[in-house]
């Protein structure tokens, strides 16, 4: 066993007895990686840090619950994720604006070169994205879920959450071409 990982598990254990400086530190060690999931899939610095917040209490409250401690990571993750899909439902996601577009049909390759981006660009690209789209393409692309899975968590169809994800790629691709063509013109 590692010693990082025997340092968390440590961490963990005095976490579920209340140790609070045991808490802080696990917070430490998650809440930057946790906060970027916040972040990408709610786009908006503010609402991010309100949703880690509010991860993390509830992560703390449900700890002594926790049986498999090795899980942790993936355990938190879920957590975070979990909170931010509740409060896209919770900003009443426009279905409608969902729907639009089911029948948008993908390219059949996607030979956009996305290479020659920064990672910034293309994440204030993702920020651009109207909420449906944005919702979509962070559970798809970022937290591994597959469109059936999207459209339960968002109420919409499978068809509706691939619809939303080529419309996402789409409206990235021209975000990015219009920057880059300002800055070289």
């Amino acid at each position: 066993m590692s010693t990082t990982h025997t340092i968390h598990k440590h961490l963990i254990l005095q976490s579920q007895q209340g140790d609070q400086a045991a808490m802080s530190s696990l917070y430490d060690l998650y809440a930057k990686a946790m906060y970027n999931i916040c972040r990408r899939m709610m786009g908006d610095e503010e609402v991010a840090k309100d949703l880690l917040q509010e991860s993390f209490i509830d992560a703390f409250q449900k700890l002594p619950s926790l049986r498999e401690i090795n899980t942790f990571s993936s355990w938190i993750k879920r957590i975070v994720v979990n909170n931010c899909i509740n409060a896209i439902r919770k900003k009443k996601l426009d279905t409608a604006q969902l729907e639009d577009g089911a029948d948008f049909i993908e390219e059949e390759e996607d030979d956009f070169e996305y290479t020659q981006y920064r990672a910034s660009q293309i994440m204030q690209a993702v920020d651009m994205l109207p909420e449906g789209c944005k919702a979509v393409l962070n559970l798809y692309l970022f937290e591994g879920y597959d469109h059936k899975e999207i459209g339960e968590v968002l109420g919409v169809t499978e068809s509706a959450s691939k619809a939303q994800y080529c419309k996402a790629k789409a409206r990235i691709r021209k975000i990015l071409e219009e920057e880059r063509s300002q800055n070289v013109g």
